[in-house]
């Protein structure tokens, strides 16, 4: 609240001054104190007029219009009457011969009513200048009185009583009441049913403590209202709304009753405003508001809602606290008055004033006062100081112009100050006022005066000083006008718009609209303005293409239009009215071509008046004569776009497409990352026709076709070419097409159509646009029509497809003729063109139709022709047509068919012909059937049962071979056919068991038929049978007992049977028994130890069986057999490695010593003596390991070092087979040269090569086994014998053993086997390896 002025003289010091504002103006304030004078001051502070008076002030009222000020003193009976118009003062002698105490107007007439001490009443009207006096009203001195708007006048006196007169001053009703009565109102009481709004009460204050409410309608009922004591007296009391009393209490509360005869007497409200006292109250209706003053302070409360406090007011400086306080009647200001004798007053409303030119703003800060501020370009606020309270304010670039009236005050804006240019009169009262840099433009009286703001100084001609419009002539009224930086622009009743071109002084455009424009707001630029009409209709014209829009859902209670002045929004503007600010945008390039869309509304508070939009943020200005700043709801994506989640983000997104602010729906998306909202964000782009934007879009969303086809249209210039292709894109066909005829390549519509294959639309395109297509696409539209099924069409269409010229194309639509003829039922002209047709396809599907049409002999015929072979022949056979049939049937390839022909056939009794038919359907089981039945072949039947496997056929082979008496082949064939029972059962009674039995175990069956074979040898003792079939199905323990009673044969078998079935059953009871039986503990006569290696190996028992290995190959180098020793020792080893079981040493070293052995006669054979020498050396240390072959090993050895040169070797042997118990064995062949040997001793010996040992490189001769440097035993060389070296190794591919690669792969030049494990090997498939970590590791394992 800004104090406007305070009052306050000596001679009013000391006791409180009376005061009263002039009625409805509130343009005058009267104030009197103890000084015998009454002041007149203006709404400024400035004293206007004082009234001496012959006594104190007793009373003063003004009359309703605020014209009259009337007057009465305590020492005069004269009335005083000032009038404000002509600042006169008259007086009016009352007639009464006693002191007047009471004084007030009418509230609707020229009435003024005055009481005096002794209760006489007086009624002048000033009008008439008729007095009416009643004597003895009251017996007493009237105190306090009120007149309603009927004219009735209440008055209360000393005496208690209150009297209501008529305006002639009889006396319609009276009362008594307890006390003193004071401070009379009359008002309207709330009820239920309203009846009447006649103010029927009469409220008055009864000795300061009850509000006692008198009815007129009820008056022997009146309402006392008793309050609560702590409250203290009543001060003062106001209705205000719908029946409700404010009460103010001198304790400083302040309550709100209602007066509803329900809720009577209930406080609605209740404040403690005030610590000590309260002294008075007020209310103001128009501002909405109520006050209570008291202490030093003044608190006001809004009526809408009592609970908040809209402000607070401290007088610290009045110690002796404040006293009474009123409001204009229009609210704008509030005059309180002090103990002390002094009187404040406040602005509480202004009038809201304000214009903006760009992004300055000047509006209305105090009565006297205009602030210039530009708060976009963070300029200082600069506040000027008017000479008049100003109703209109206009700024321009450099001037401020404030007025009144007719006048204007111009003020040239300099940088740091304000100067005061002049003031102008105009032929008129000024309703607004324009700026521009150089000119003004001011409206009055329906004409516009244009004139130059300062003209001295400037070389202006003199015409271009000033202009009225309209010119005289011109019979119009302008009723709104505007100005930009160019142009004067003014709407008149006649519903022109004028443009006038300042610089060219004249007349550049007009737009005549239906009816009269009432308010103009171009954009910033001039080059589109908005108008409201005389039916509240918004529209936008753009001057450039004299085009009009329509701005849609425009309230008709809108009172003014913003555009945005950020630039980069151009196309936003707001249309607001006393609730609500509505935002639009104007779609200036879109597909569509230009529109306005409403983007939505964002609440205003109440009396905010908007001056300024930018980028989303509206200044207002307010009552209290400041700017708040409201952001519009659909600029919400200007903040802090982190802070909002998923569901808001999608709002903004709509937002700022709508506002076409695509660097923010970016980030909107960037956040949201989602695949919708990228295509809403690029749909949006194209609708603008934002291309490169669009196509960044595109590519960010990874869609790469559209940008493809956006990348090869963005540098056409022809605008609607351009959004042809845009809304084509976008799906709107109908749209694209419109646009493409408009541009200047129309044919793109037919090709666009042509793509989408709208045959029909295209047809009529093709018309005007380019008629030789029409061939082509009338055939694409008979296919289409075809596809339908509207063959009338599709035929005529075909037809017209007909060119004559290209071939190719013809004979597309001679096809659809032929199919659409047929169709049609006119089958003679369809098949004839069928058949002239070169296509095979079109016979097939002209033949279908005819098929479906039950036309058969037709169908077959263009099948045949179009070598549709199987079909043609599944035709003939519907019409029983078999001769024909017949002679296609080498052609025919489906079963079906060749059925159908066989059993034809076969019915005629030609079976050949049946037969060869039944064999092309793959019908084995009739081939089978004509076979054994009608052409008795059975061996054919035989052998197609073999080959087919049909169990049927097998039947009636077992069935025919039955009735022949060979039951052998019929219980084959009753297998075959799964018919077990059967050929058991036949088996049995012919004897014939072995045969079912070899049979059924080659084949997949059941455990009962296994179970039935095995007891039926079982009974017949046959037990290795029954042992084979007891293992089959399962039973494992009666097997073996089977097995083990079968007498022994030449291969043994039963025994390696009874160590499968131990193997499989993994039982111990029966392994117990098997081994029992092997070791001989029943009839002391053991097996061969081979069958419990055999059984060690099938129970997985490898420890066991590589001990009974070892035995095996024991007994076996016992007897000679030393590869089958080897063997065995090979292939336990090769087991346990495969189960990563430990290999034992002595298993190791008899394996190794063993292929020595063998490796002697390989290399021997070979001629390589040096090696065989060398693994003889090696056999010959280990002789007692060859016990039945001692010499023959020793003589060999002596012949092959001597044959090697190894003569010191050759001697040792020779020496050994000296020995007596040798001597006598030796070969006589070369008994003599072995003497000779010993002899004559030679001990020159070749000296064995040293190779790396794998391990530790330690160089050790070639054929040792044993690294003496780190004590490993070496791997050996199947092929050599040798240690392995690490840069010459392989493995044999099939049992995984090392050989040194050079050696072995020269080995294979002429063995292709495996020294170790005999398989084949291919040269190609050995490995060097480069790296035998690996297998040095495994043979440590082994180890």
């Amino acid at each position: 609240m800004k104090q406007v002025f305070i009052l306050y003289e000596k001679a009013w010091s000391g006791s409180p001054v009376q005061f009263a504002w002039q009625k409805t103006l509130g343009n005058f304030l009267a104030v009197t104190g103890g000084d015998h004078a009454v002041k007149i001051f203006d709404r400024h502070g400035q004293k206007r007029n004082e009234i001496s008076l012959p006594g104190n002030c007793v009373a003063m009222d003004w009359d309703k219009d605020g014209d009259t000020l009337a007057i009465i003193t305590d020492k005069s009976s004269t009335i005083f009457l000032w009038d404000a118009i002509t600042n006169k003062t008259s007086q009016v002698d009352s007639g009464m011969r006693d002191a007047m105490s009471f004084l007030l107007w009418s509230r609707v007439g020229t009435l003024l009513a005055v009481g005096t001490t002794k209760g006489n009443l007086l009624i002048y009207n000033r009008q008439t200048s008729r007095k009416i006096s009643v004597l003895g009203k009251h017996t007493k001195r009237i105190t306090c009185g009120c007149w309603s708007i009927e004219n009735l006048l209440a008055l209360g006196g000393e005496d208690k009583m209150i009297t209501i007169s008529n305006q002639e001053g009889d006396t319609i009703r009276q009362t008594s009441v307890s006390s003193d009565p004071s401070d009379m109102q009359f008002s309207v009481m709330k009820t239920d049913e309203r009846v009447s709004t006649r103010e029927s009460t009469v409220s008055v204050v009864v000795g300061k403590r009850t509000l006692f409410l008198f009815n007129l309608n009820d008056p022997d009922n009146p309402i006392d209202l008793k309050f609560q004591q702590p409250y203290g007296s009543i001060v003062s009391y106001k209705w205000y709304g719908d029946g409700y009393i404010m009460i103010g209490f001198s304790q400083g509360c302040f309550v709100v009753i209602s007066t509803h005869i329900r809720e009577i007497g209930q406080e609605v409200f209740q404040a403690r405003n005030h610590k000590d006292n309260l002294s008075s109250i007020a209310i103001s209706q128009s501002l909405n508001k109520a006050a209570s003053c008291g202490d030093n302070c003044i608190k006001i409360h809004d009526l809408t809602d009592m609970k908040e406090m809209y402000a607070i007011i401290n007088l610290d400086d009045e110690n002796k606290g404040v006293d009474q306080m009123a409001w204009t009647d229009d609210g704008q200001l509030l005059a309180v008055s002090t103990r002390r004798g002094s009187l404040h007053v406040f602005l509480t409303k202004l009038p809201i004033l304000g214009d903006a030119c760009s992004t300055r703003i000047a509006y209305l800060t105090s009565l006297l006062e205009v602030t210039i501020a530009n708060h976009v370009e963070s300029e200082l606020p600069v506040t000027v100081s008017v000479e008049v309270e100003p109703s209109f304010v206009a700024i321009g670039v450099y001037h401020l112009a404030v007025g009144m009236n007719n006048r204007a005050w111009f003020y040239a804006l300099g940088e740091n100050n304000v100067k005061k240019l002049k003031d102008v009169e105009y032929l008129g009262t000024v309703a607004s006022m324009h700026l521009n840099s150089d000119y003004a433009a001011a409206l009055f009286e329906g004409k516009v005066q244009l004139h130059m703001i300062e003209s001295e100084g400037l070389d202006a001609q003199e015409e271009r000083e000033t202009r009225l419009f309209p010119a005289d002539d011109d019979k119009y009224r302008i009723l709104c006008h505007a100005l930009t930086s160019d142009f004067l622009i003014y709407g008149t009743d006649t519903g022109v718009i004028h443009y006038f071109y300042i610089e060219d002084w004249q007349y550049v455009n007009e737009y005549r609209h239906s009816v009269s424009v009432r308010k103009v707001f171009p954009d910033p630029n001039g080059t589109r303005m908005a108008f409201i009409d005389d039916k509240s209709d918004g529209f936008v014209y753009c001057p450039v293409n004299d085009r009009v829009y329509e701005i849609p859902d425009f309230s008709p209670t809108i009172k003014g239009i913003l555009w945005e002045n950020w630039p980069m929004d151009k196309g936003v503007f707001v249309a607001f009215d006393d609730d609500k600010v509505y935002t639009y945008v104007f779609h200036k390039d879109a597909i569509q071509g230009s529109r306005i869309i409403l983007a939505g509304g964002t609440e205003v508070p109440y009396s905010y008046k908007p001056l300024l939009l930018y980028n989303g943020e509206l200044t207002c200005q307010t009552q209290s004569g400041k700017t708040n700043n409201i952001y519009l709801s659909t600029h919400s994506f200007l903040g802090n776009l982190k802070d909002f989640g998923p569901d808001m983000l999608r709002q903004m997104l709509t937002q700022t497409l709508m506002l076409k602010r695509f660097s923010e729906a970016w980030e909107v998306c960037r956040l949201l990352n989602d695949q919708s909202c990228w295509n809403e964000l690029a749909k949006a782009c194209l609708h603008h026709m934002e291309v490169d934007f669009a196509i960044r879009v595109y590519r960010t969303s990874g869609n790469a076709g559209m940008v493809m086809s956006l990348e090869q249209v963005k540098g056409i210039e022809d605008h609607n070419l351009l959004a042809g292709h845009l809304a084509m894109f976008t799906s709107d066909f109908n749209l694209a097409q419109d646009l493409y005829l408009a541009s200047s390549c129309p044919i793109a519509a037919l090709e666009m159509r042509k793509d989408l294959q709208h045959w029909d639309k295209a047809l009529q395109l093709a018309k005007c646009l380019a008629p030789d297509q029409m061939p082509f696409i009338s055939k694409e539209y008979a296919v289409q029509l075809e596809f339908m099924g509207d063959y009338v069409n599709a035929l005529a269409h075909y037809e017209k497809g007909i060119t004559g010229i290209n071939k190719e194309h013809d004979e597309i639509c001679l096809a659809g003729v032929a199919q659409m003829s047929i169709r049609m039922g006119d089958i003679r002209r369809g098949v004839n063109q069928a058949i002239k047709h070169p296509s095979r396809s079109l016979k097939r599907d002209c033949g279908a139709i005819l098929e479906n049409m039950k036309q058969f002999s037709e169908a077959a015929q263009l099948y045949e022709k179009g070598q549709y072979y199987d079909k043609a022949a599944s035709v003939y056979i519907r019409c029983k047509n078999w001769a024909k049939v017949g002679e296609l049937l080498p052609q025919v390839s489906s079963p079906k068919i060749h059925l159908q022909y066989a059993k034809a056939k076969e019915a005629d009794g030609r079976y050949t012909e049946a037969v060869t038919a039944y064999e092309h359907a793959k019908q084995w089981d009739s081939v089978i059937r004509l076979y054994l039945d009608h052409l008795n072949n059975p061996e054919k039947a035989v052998n197609i049962v073999r080959e087919t496997q049909s169990l049927e056929g097998a039947k009636m082979v077992a069935r025919f071979f039955l009735q022949l008496g060979d039951y052998g082949s019929a219980i084959q064939f009753l297998v075959l056919s799964k018919c077990n029972n059967e050929a058991f059962t036949l088996a049995q009674q012919h004897n014939k068991m072995e045969i079912y039995a070899d049979i059924i175990s080659s084949e997949n069956t059941t455990n009962e038929d296994y179970q039935s074979i095995a007891l039926y040898f079982e009974a017949e003792k046959k037990h290795f049978q029954a042992g084979k079939f007891f293992l089959l199905c399962g039973q494992y323990g009666r097997a073996l007992r089977h097995f083990l009673q079968s007498p022994s044969t030449e291969d043994n078998l039963a025994m390696e049977m009874a160590i499968q079935t131990v193997g499989r059953a993994k039982d111990k009871a029966l392994t117990n028994q098997l081994i029992d039986y092997l070791m001989g503990e029943g009839d002391g006569m053991p097996q061969d130890a081979k069958y419990l290696f055999r059984l060690y190996m099938a129970l997985q028992q490898y420890r066991d069986a590589a001990r009974t290995a070892i035995i095996i190959a024991r007994e076996e180098q016992c007897a000679g057999n030393y590869r089958n020793a080897r063997d065995v020792l090979f292939s336990m080893y090769s087991e346990l490695k495969t189960q990563k079981i430990k290999i034992s040493s002595e298993m190791a070293t008899n394996l190794m010593i063993l292929h020595s052995y063998i490796l002697v006669k390989i290399h021997v054979k070979r001629g390589d003596h040096m090696k065989g020498a060398r693994m003889l050396i090696r056999v010959a240390n280990n002789i007692s390991k060859f016990p039945s072959h001692i010499v023959p090993i020793l003589t060999s050895a002596v012949i092959e070092c001597h044959r090697a040169g190894l003569k010191n070797s050759a001697f040792s042997f020779a020496a050994m087979l000296m020995r007596p118990e040798y001597r006598s064995k030796i070969d006589p062949k070369y008994k003599k040269k072995i003497e000779t040997m010993v002899r004559h001793r030679d001990t020159t010996e070749t000296e064995e090569p040293t190779t790396a040992c794998p391990y530790c490189a330690f160089q050790l001769p070639e054929c040792d086994l044993l690294c003496p440097s780190c004590k490993n035993n070496l791997p050996y060389c199947i092929a050599t014998g040798r240690h392995m070296v690490r840069d010459d190794w392989t493995v044999c591919p099939h049992c995984d053993f090392p050989a040194l690669y050079s050696e072995i792969k020269s080995m294979l030049q002429t063995e292709n086997i495996c020294p170790m494990c005999s398989e084949r090997i291919n040269v190609v498939d050995l490995k060097k390896i480069n790296d035998c970590t690996e297998y040095l590791k495994l043979e440590d394992e082994d180890q």
